[in-house]
């Protein structure tokens, strides 16, 4: 099987040129995708192109990651209805260096003939010319040719249209691809299915100047069966960066993933075999409620993303919230697994000596409607301090309760839980 086989049966082939199946069959190409710099982290749309490079070195390749650190001064318009904020100079090479450690985490940069490369594109857009960028890369394409691209014409059609800097965009790109057929002999430039236009116009820049024949494959767009965009939830982007997204609510994002949509980011996003994911495809048609398919993404993917360490901790997390008496979490941990629960404070004086009876905790917080209420569903075992369940409905509630001294997990029933800050 050759990698090209290997993106078929993952679906990972949107459009592909002319020979590139034939090219990556019989040689060792090496093949570019570039990665926008406008954050300070990667998020996990930027996981589909890094998962791409990731396998091409598995096969031999050669994968090149492009930071964008010339491209982002100016923004790609595509899939794009509004111009971009333009970062400077400080904001970009600071993003950067993020970046980079997070495409280590999938890329072997010390691998003999196929090392991955990391290259900034700053290295040449920057300091090129604009008589030298006119002449030898501008008069290579017709106004009428950029006219067609679908991201220009529909920038085009609205109101505020589109600046000759966007406009531009597609030839940084082009010569991006020319700088590194030169440099590198990269003859494959990867990317989303929005990006096919860029690619072609460098496909077309290289065979004028050069006479030479190079390839494009682009990906399809992810989506989810929501019909929403892929990677972003209520509270944002989910990022690579742990600082940003914690590796708890990474897993936590993968395994809330749609029964619709499991199957296909198994293939996208892991590298289980056909024949593993099939028989995880059978128990989410046979056995959907046990959402074995979804636990075995979410540990992949973390896995990939933070490692072993980080994963384990996700895990144990995770089993907090179904259930499992929270003994050894640290306050930082309960603060990140229970940070979308209702809340409310405490004072520390409150639950101190004797503390306060846990019916009129319950009241305060409003878990329960009164005190007789919280009474009542103590006694009918719908109580539980720290997932422990509370038999007696005299139990009192003492700083020993809080969670290195801050923080008190209540639940009611199954899975209403309640965080109280001890202040």
């Amino acid at each position: 099987m050759s990698v090209y086989d290997e993106f078929a049966w993952r679906e990972l082939i949107h459009t592909a040129s002319e020979g590139v199946e034939e090219a990556l069959a019989r040689q060792h190409l090496t093949a570019y995708i570039g990665f926008d710099p406008t954050a300070a982290s990667l998020h996990v749309g930027s996981l589909l192109p890094i998962m791409a490079l990731a396998r091409l070195q598995r096969f031999g390749h050669r994968p090149i990651g492009v930071l964008g650190g010339g491209t982002g001064l100016i923004g790609d318009p595509s899939g794009k209805t509004a111009e971009r904020k333009l970062l400077s100079k400080e904001d970009i090479a600071a993003n950067l260096e993020g970046i980079r450690e997070q495409l280590g985490r999938f890329l072997d940069f010390d691998k003999g003939e196929n090392a991955a490369l990391l290259i900034n594109n700053a290295d040449w857009l920057t300091t090129m010319s604009i008589t030298d960028f006119l002449r030898d890369v501008g008069k290579h394409f017709t106004v009428n040719q950029m006219l067609t691209k679908e991201s220009v014409r529909r920038r085009i059609e609205q109101e505020d249209g589109i600046s000759f800097t966007e406009f531009g965009y597609s030839l940084l790109q082009a010569l991006d691809f020319l700088e590194l057929y030169d440099r590198y002999h990269c003859e494959l430039q990867l990317g989303g299915s929005d990006q096919w236009g860029n690619i072609t116009a460098g496909m077309d820049l290289i065979r004028r100047t050069r006479g030479a024949r190079v390839y494009g494959l682009v990906m399809p767009l992810v989506v989810n069966a929501a019909g929403t965009k892929f990677g972003k939830t209520e509270a944002g982007a989910v990022w690579l960066d742990a600082n940003l997204t914690s590796p708890f609510k990474y897993y936590q994002f993968w395994l809330n993933t749609d029964d619709r949509d499991v199957v296909t980011y198994l293939k996208y996003f892991t590298w289980l075999t056909q024949d593993e994911i099939a028989a995880l495809q059978q128990s989410v048609e046979t056995a959907p409620e046990t959402r074995e398919a979804q636990r075995t993404l979410a540990r992949e993917v973390t896995r990939q993303t933070h490692g072993e360490d980080a994963l384990r901790r996700a895990e144990r997390a995770s089993a907090f919230l179904f259930g499992t008496a929270i003994t050894d979490a640290s306050a930082d941990e309960i603060a990140d697994i229970f940070s979308e629960a209702p809340s409310s404070r405490i004072s520390r004086e409150a639950l101190q000596g004797e503390g306060l009876p846990l019916t009129e905790l319950l009241a305060q917080c409003g878990v329960a409607k009164s005190k007789g209420d919280a009474r009542r569903s103590i006694e009918g075992g719908g109580i539980y301090i720290n997932n422990v369940r509370v038999s007696d409905a005299q139990r009192r509630v003492t700083l020993q309760d809080a969670i290195e001294g801050s923080y008190i997990v209540l639940r009611k029933g199954q899975k209403s839980y309640h965080l109280v800050q001890v202040a």
